[in-house]
């Protein structure tokens, strides 16, 4: 007889993903099952580059010590990069993608590690908590849903047993050919660059040596005209000698007819030993699902959006994924959700993606091809190096101008054209939809720790009646809310505003002066009313 299991909700996928949407359920008091085929971690270094945002997610799951302490690169080490022209050896250089530019506008710091480690202290987490259950070494072989809920069934891939698992709801975090997705009949936009791509994992002090001329930096990005904008991209995987390597290589290339070694000293402009590790390709293309839900079916991370690792995008992404669909689960789950809050998931998160696949994404490998195409040192060294001055002035708009945001999301009370997206202009002022910029209180407290887990309305007026409003409205709706009353005139200035609803996620859900509307009709949009 094949055993029957329940949860709450069950995640077919437990990378980091669905690491951190179980671990954020969890704090929520919701039950999970977690589907994960693989049962050692694999050593390839990727998804390395996380944002400040991302390090907020650690806090939150309480692993930001622990996720430090797994970092192979020291803090003071730096985390920035550099793009060259030819060849790293080249006089044409330049500063770029300085995490560190933004760090005042978030909660905590921005981390580089490779992923084998970060999943590693998330799978230490995810298991000191009784609620969460992750079956390795089991594949989903099939998932139906109906109107009460989902049912999955699974299989271990060692021994053949079958078990099936009943949810209210299913996420499928399970990569760019996800299962989930597919099985779901949710389709998917597809810009097929057709480049066939290499990843090599390596050895080499040498290296390290020839790229001490860039002090603290751990990303190199070389710009060669001959590849079409397409990036040959190296990074640091430690400070001992470990390096990652992605670039384009002709469409039949393998691993026997290629001289890779011959390569990395052509893109580095320098020889040097090297001892490969990995040898591997992968398939250049950017997808993006149509929407991220099917009924009681939701997808996130690679099965939701997959793309080139230019900037550091994907597991970033994935990251806010789960934590904006993590509290609508819980909403929903207990009861004070709104008729719309779950379908607000896709309707936030698909178009930050689509903004980012265009705007940052689509558009470095527009922008370095159409430069590659227009300007040679060789050809006219003066109009190349004012153009070559040029992009270095603006080597950190990939950082500075990178801000996910839910502007015309339908549950945050903003401007009523505003779109969603992914490009805007950092700044402290509260906007409905966006991240909240931690500002110091006059009482000293830390915002970060005064902020509940559900709703909070911070009140910079500490004016009562407005405070009661919303209380009464919140416990009329069974809410989870919390309060800050702090008369800071500084912060008032700051933030642009008296008083401040904060959504579960840390984005602002509404901002104002005065109560220009009953404090329910602004929580009850808040929660998808």
């Amino acid at each position: 007889m094949t055993e029957t299991l329940t949860s709450d909700v069950v995640i077919i996928g437990g990378g980091p993903v669905g690491l951190g949407l179980a671990i954020d359920l969890a704090g929520r008091g919701v039950t999970t099952h977690v589907i994960e085929r693989t049962t050692d971690l694999h050593r390839i270094p990727k998804g390395q580059n996380l944002t400040q945002r991302t390090g907020e997610h650690f806090r939150a799951w309480g692993i930001s010590q622990a996720v430090r302490d797994a970092s192979p690169i020291p803090r003071d080490f730096g985390n920035a990069g550099v793009v060259a022209y030819g060849d790293l050896m080249s006089e044409y250089h330049y500063d770029w993608f300085a995490r560190g530019a933004v760090s005042q506008f978030y909660f905590a710091e921005n981390e580089r590690l490779p992923q084998y480690e970060l999943e590693r202290v998330m799978r230490e987490r995810a298991a000191a908590f009784n609620t969460i259950t992750i079956h390795y070494g089991w594949n989903a072989t099939h998932i139906y849903q109906d109107h009460a809920g989902v049912t999955t069934t699974i299989k271990n891939a060692q021994t053949g047993e079958d078990r099936t698992v009943t949810a209210k709801f299913a996420v499928g975090c399970d990569g760019a050919r996800s299962f989930v997705r597919e099985t779901s009949g949710i389709e998917q936009d597809i810009d097929p660059h057709a480049r066939r791509m290499t990843l090599l994992v390596f050895k080499s002090m040498e290296l390290h040596n020839l790229l001490e001329r860039f002090p603290g930096k751990s990303i190199f990005n070389v710009l060669n005209p001959d590849l079409d904008g397409y990036w040959q991209f190296l990074g640091r995987v430690d400070i001992e000698g470990t390096w990652f390597y992605h670039a384009p290589v002709p469409q039949e290339t393998t691993v026997d007819n290629f001289d890779f070694e011959a390569y990395l000293h052509t893109a580095i402009g320098a020889e040097f030993e090297i001892d490969f590790d990995y040898i591997g390709f992968w398939d250049l293309r950017i997808a993006v699902a149509k929407t991220y839900q099917q009924g009681r079916i939701f997808i996130a991370g690679d099965a939701a959006h997959s793309h080139p690792p230019y900037g550091g995008y994907g597991v970033n992404n994935g990251f806010e994924d789960a934590r904006n669909l993590s509290w609508k689960l819980a909403g929903e789950l207990d009861g004070w959700a709104g008729d719309n809050l779950l379908a607000s998931y896709s309707l936030e998160r698909q178009p930050v993606f689509m903004s980012t696949s265009q705007a940052f994404i689509g558009r470095m490998i527009r922008d370095d091809k159409a430069f590659g195409e227009t300007y040679s040192p060789q050809n006219d060294k003066a109009a190349f190096e004012a153009a070559w001055a040029e992009r270095a002035a603006g080597g950190n708009a990939d950082v500075t101008q990178y801000l996910p945001h839910y502007a015309g999301s339908p549950i945050v009370w903003g401007d009523e054209e505003a779109t969603s997206g992914a490009v805007g202009a950092h700044m402290t002022g509260a906007r409905a939809g966006y991240h909240l910029t931690p500002h110091p209180l006059a009482s000293g407290t830390d915002l970060y720790e005064a902020l509940g887990t559900g709703y909070t309305l911070v009140n910079l007026d500490a004016d009562a009646t407005v405070t009661d409003a919303f209380t009464q409205a919140a416990r009329k709706r069974n809410l989870p809310f919390t309060t800050i009353e702090d008369a800071s005139g500084d912060a008032r200035g700051a933030y642009g505003a008296r008083y401040i609803l904060v959504r579960p996620d840390l984005f602002v859900a509404w901002a104002g002066d005065a109560l220009e509307r009953p404090a329910e009709e602004i929580l009850a949009k808040a929660c998808g009313g």
